[in-house]
């Protein structure tokens, strides 16, 4: 924080002058090799961080499951609420319930990263099931999802909101970055970005042929990962023939405000976290000649959600430590965070900004990558807006 002096008329014309504190914008992270080792990050985390407990794990997924019935069973009330209530509940609702959501979707997350118990097949299996119901494709993603961990920061190799330099960002772009493109950009991204980048790849790392989530045969996979998106498929396949037989004996309109908005808001928080995770003007990314998994893996930003933190399961202030030890359970990372920061100093970033003013920040100022000018590290790259 800074110190601003602002000049303020008082009563009989008496002139006084304010201290304001200004907030001040955050340093860029270091881009050259850290003094540090993976190996002694995890030595100063406490070794009972590491500790996966199938029962704890379980006992989060109860716990969020019982409320989303609760809300659930809430709406079976609204028609007795009288008018404008009725109508007033189900905005609370949808809200309410896509927060829940987003939160069982964290865990789905972390059984793909085998952050849930001691026994891969019961994460494979709690995974599948819990994203599965909210029309994910469990294996499909959580095969893209390890690579993104493996090369974040990379140019070249990440997977997901990976950004372009300016030679290659699209002609119409420069046109949208005004507020009014903006707001239509974000909504876009919020409200159908996810579905586009499981079926389509948008946003996601070039692939020579069609890359999407649903094709076994998508170039993202490899001849002995293809079952697994067959699996998925299946899975997704059977949950949406659920899902009509639901919307065939309780009516199209009824499923959509019980389960569809509150889905649209989960996938609209699941873009807003990735994307503030990874996307920040302080944050660099890497081409081939630079990048290294470590840098990669700190070129992440953790953020401040309020009350959401612990909604979501802290994957939103915890995301440093996420990428450096992704088995590590969400119910640790705050400890294991905490533990860290003395040894990554100047190397760990922490953003307060509420999101959702960093949401129109970031995309107002991180339109594109380039290296500085005048500089031999040709290889990082830094977030630009100017056209």
């Amino acid at each position: 924080m800074g110190l601003a002096k602002e000049t303020i008329m008082g009563g009989g014309g008496r002139v006084a002058k304010v201290e304001i504190q200004q907030k001040k914008p955050l340093s860029r992270v270091p881009n050259t090799k850290p003094p540090f080792t993976v190996g002694q990050l995890k030595k100063a985390i406490p070794p009972h961080c590491f500790q996966r407990s199938l029962l704890t794990s379980l006992s989060y997924v109860v716990y969020d499951l019982s409320l989303a019935f609760i809300f659930y069973i809430a709406t079976t009330y609204f028609h007795l609420l009288p008018h404008p209530f009725s109508l007033i509940a189900w905005p609370i609702y949808w809200v309410l319930q896509g927060c829940i959501l987003t939160g069982v979707w964290v865990i789905a997350h972390e059984c793909g990263h085998h952050a849930f118990s001691k026994y891969p097949w019961v994460d494979d299996v709690m995974g599948l099931t819990v994203h599965s119901a909210l029309l994910v494709p469990y294996f499909s993603w959580k095969i893209s999802h390890r690579r993104h961990h493996s090369n974040t920061g990379s140019l070249d190799r990440d997977e997901v909101f990976v950004p372009k330099p300016k030679s290659k960002v699209a002609w119409y772009t420069k046109y949208l970055n005004n507020p009014l493109g903006r707001a239509a950009s974000l909504l876009i991204t919020l409200t159908i970005g996810w579905p586009l980048y499981l079926a389509f790849n948008v946003s996601g790392r070039p692939y020579d042929g069609f890359a999407s989530h649903y094709h076994p045969y998508a170039p993202i996979y490899s001849n002995r990962e293809r079952l697994l998106i067959y699996v998925s498929d299946v899975a997704l396949f059977s949950v949406t023939y659920l899902l009509y037989r639901v919307a065939t004996m309780k009516g199209l309109v009824w499923l959509l405000c019980v389960y569809g908005v509150p889905l649209l808001i989960v996938n609209g928080f699941l873009v807003t976290i990735t994307y503030l995770q990874h996307t920040h003007y302080a944050l660099p990314h890497y081409d081939s000649s630079e990048w290294d998994w470590l840098r990669g893996a700190l070129a992440t930003m953790d953020r401040d959600y309020g009350i959401l933190n612990k909604v979501f399961h802290h994957i939103t202030d915890t995301h440093v430590a996420h990428h450096l030890f992704s088995t590590m359970p969400h119910y640790h990372a705050t400890e294991a965070t905490n533990a860290m920061k003395p040894i990554l100093g100047e190397y760990y970033r922490f953003d307060d900004t509420p999101f959702y003013k960093a949401l129109w920040r970031e995309a107002r100022e991180c339109l594109y990558v380039e290296p500085d000018e005048g500089t031999s590290e040709k290889g990082v790259y830094w977030y630009r807006n100017k056209y």
